[in-house]
């Protein structure tokens, strides 16, 4: 293990896992503008900008042995390193461990290193399945149905029974600048000059703005606690397929091109270049309620519909 340390500032001393991840990235742009120091916890050296950052820990965080003394000092963990989604072929096991049994001993190093607060970027995969046809509450039972998800909930519940104060910040897909995956895939499409077959998608999804992510992290930094519980964040507008490309199309400067192609005709176009999955996540409900996170004072900044107009014009 080896720290690498710019000069210090003043402010609340955060430990960050995840830095060099899509997510990672935007909160270390974006915490220290808020006053926060930030100590990085890496797996292996990396460029990321040393000027926002007080230190980086170089060290194996999938076997956290000497973390307790990394995070010595420090007044919160956030918690974004893991297996992503995307990476859906990896083996159930894989999933248990770096998402599962890291995040785990990750937190009893906070613990013994006096840390006032854990924060856990989970996942609305934690408690459903890509849809969900009712409003997703943090009061209902979780049913994830897939190793990720699976995953995310035994990271949670194995925090639960630690003695720390923790919170599991269950995220809506995130988009943002550098964003992958599905959205990738949907920016993509609406950067295309071509009408797109998509006009009939009825069925709203809830998005998260990277920027409302931010707000989100600061205000359960600052909340008084204890907390201990997962809260969902997610953009509190839920809009349709049709509404994104609309709202992306117009950050192009173009008008939205989409034609309302009837549903089993495009299911069918979707089974025959064997993308069933893809059509199921764009053909479903998945709306996540961000309300018990309001009442801790959280105000996104962003609506779903400006966040992705701004996006396309990066």
């Amino acid at each position: 293990m080896a720290m690498l340390s710019p000069a210090a500032k003043s402010g609340p001393l955060i430990a960050l896992t995840g830095a060099t991840g899509f997510i990672g990235r935007h909160l270390l742009r974006e915490l220290p503008k808020r006053g926060y120091r930030l100590r990085v916890l890496l797996r292996r050296p990396s460029a990321t900008p040393m000027d926002e950052f007080e230190s980086a820990i170089v060290g194996d965080l999938a076997q956290p042995l000497n973390m307790s003394a990394a995070i010595a000092g420090g007044d919160a963990v956030i918690h974004s390193a893991g297996l992503a989604h995307a990476m859906s072929g990896a083996p159930d096991d894989d999933h248990r461990t770096l998402n599962t049994d890291a995040t785990i001993a990750l937190a009893r190093s906070a613990q013994r290193a006096g840390v006032k607060r854990f924060i856990f970027l989970s996942s609305v995969r934690a408690q459903a399945g890509p849809t969900a046809e009712q409003v997703l509450t943090e009061a209902m039972e979780p049913a994830p149905v897939d190793a990720y998800g699976r995953s995310k909930l035994a990271a949670e519940r194995g925090l639960a029974e630690l003695d720390i104060d923790w919170v599991a910040l269950r995220l809506a897909v995130v988009y943002g600048p550098g964003v992958k995956g599905n959205m990738a895939s949907l920016i993509r499409l609406a950067r295309s000059p071509w009408p797109l077959p998509l006009g009939a998608l009825t069925a709203r999804r809830s998005l998260l703005s990277a920027d409302n992510l931010v707000e989100a992290v600061d205000r359960v930094l600052a909340a008084p606690g204890p907390l201990r519980r997962p809260l969902i964040v997610a953009d509190t507008d839920a809009l349709t397929v049709a509404d994104m490309m609309t709202s992306m199309r117009r950050g192009l400067g173009r008008r939205p091109g989409l034609v309302p192609v009837p549903m089993p005709v495009l299911e069918a176009a979707f089974r025959m270049s064997g993308r069933s999955e893809m059509y199921q996540r764009l053909a479903g409900p998945l709306v996540a309620d961000p309300s018990a996170l309001a009442r801790l004072g959280w105000v996104p900044p962003v609506t779903t519909a400006a966040g992705l107009a701004a996006l396309m014009q990066n």
